[in-house]
C-alpha cells in the first residue's frame, strides 16, 4: 500500500514538473519574441521608420496636428508608447507636428476696446493686455495702438495687448472771488471758463425783482476758495 502511494506521488510531481516546463516554454515561445518600442517622438518620420523597421515594425504616419512645441515635420506622438513590449510585426503609429499655428494679426485700430475684443477672440486668439492712456481728441474707449502690428502674419497663437483712450479728467480750479463785481462781466467770464452760470437771485430788500446785468454779486456758491471743476454749475447773489 505504501509502495503505491510512493508512486502516485511520484507520478503527480512528474506531472506538475511537466506541466510548468510547458508553461515555461510557451511563455518563452511568446514573449521571446517581443521586443520594446523604441521611441520615435521628436525625430523626421524618415528616421523613425528607419529606427522602427530596423527593430522590426511596420510604421505609418496616420495623423498630423498642430503644436507649439515639437517642430514641423517631427513625429508628435506614437502608439504604442515607447517601452511597450510588443510583438515583432506590428505597426507603430505616429502622428506628425505641423509646428505652431500661424495666424494673422486682425487690425483693430479705431475700433471700441468691446469690437476690438469681440474680433480678436473670434480668430481664436487671447488679449494679454489693455492699458489706458488720455488722449485728446480721441474718443474715450477706442483702440489707439496694438501689439503685434496690424496684418503681421507667421505669428504663433500670440497673444494681443492694446492700447485705449481714456476721457480726459476735467480741468480743475479754485473759485475766486466774484463779490462786487457786475452779473453781466461774471457770467461772461464763467461761461468761458467752461462753467454753467445756475439760479441767480436777487438779495432780499432789493427792490427789482429780476436781476440785471449791471448787478452787483453779493454771494456765490461754491464760495471763494473751493475746489471746482470745469462744468460745474455756480450760482449767484446780486443786488
Amino acid at each position: 500500500m505504501k509502495a503505491l502511494i510512493r508512486f502516485a506521488l511520484q507520478a503527480l510531481l512528474l506531472l506538475i514538473v511537466a506541466l510548468a516546463s510547458a508553461v515555461t516554454a510557451m511563455r518563452l515561445a511568446i514573449h521571446g519574441r517581443e521586443v520594446g518600442v523604441p521611441d520615435l517622438t521628436g525625430k523626421p518620420p524618415a528616421e523613425a521608420r528607419r529606427i522602427a523597421e530596423a527593430s522590426g515594425f511596420e510604421f505609418a504616419v496616420e495623423r498630423q496636428y498642430y503644436s507649439a512645441t515639437v517642430p514641423e515635420g517631427r513625429v508628435l506622438s506614437q502608439l504604442p508608447a515607447a517601452g511597450t513590449l510588443i510583438r515583432r510585426g506590428w505597426q507603430i503609429r505616429v502622428a506628425e507636428s505641423l509646428g505652431p499655428q500661424r495666424v494673422e494679426i486682425p487690425d483693430v485700430l479705431g475700433q471700441s476696446e468691446r469690437a476690438a475684443e469681440i474680433n480678436i477672440r473670434r480668430r481664436g486668439l487671447d488679449i494679454a493686455a489693455v492699458a489706458q492712456v488720455a488722449m485728446p481728441d480721441v474718443p474715450a474707449g477706442q483702440v489707439i495702438a496694438q501689439s503685434p502690428s496690424p496684418n503681421a502674419s507667421s505669428i504663433s497663437a500670440p497673444k494681443i495687448s492694446l492700447l485705449t483712450s481714456e476721457a480726459f479728467p476735467p480741468q480743475a480750479f479754485v473759485m475766486p472771488s466774484f463779490m462786487g463785481q457786475t452779473l453781466g462781466d461774471v457770467t461772461a467770464l464763467l461761461k468761458s471758463a467752461g462753467f454753467k452760470v445756475g439760479n441767480v437771485t436777487v438779495a432780499a430788500g432789493v427792490d427789482n425783482t429780476a436781476p440785471s446785468p449791471t448787478g452787483i454779486i453779493t454771494s456765490q456758491n461754491p464760495v471763494a476758495g473751493q475746489k471746482v471743476v470745469a462744468g460745474d454749475t455756480i450760482n449767484l447773489e446780486v443786488r
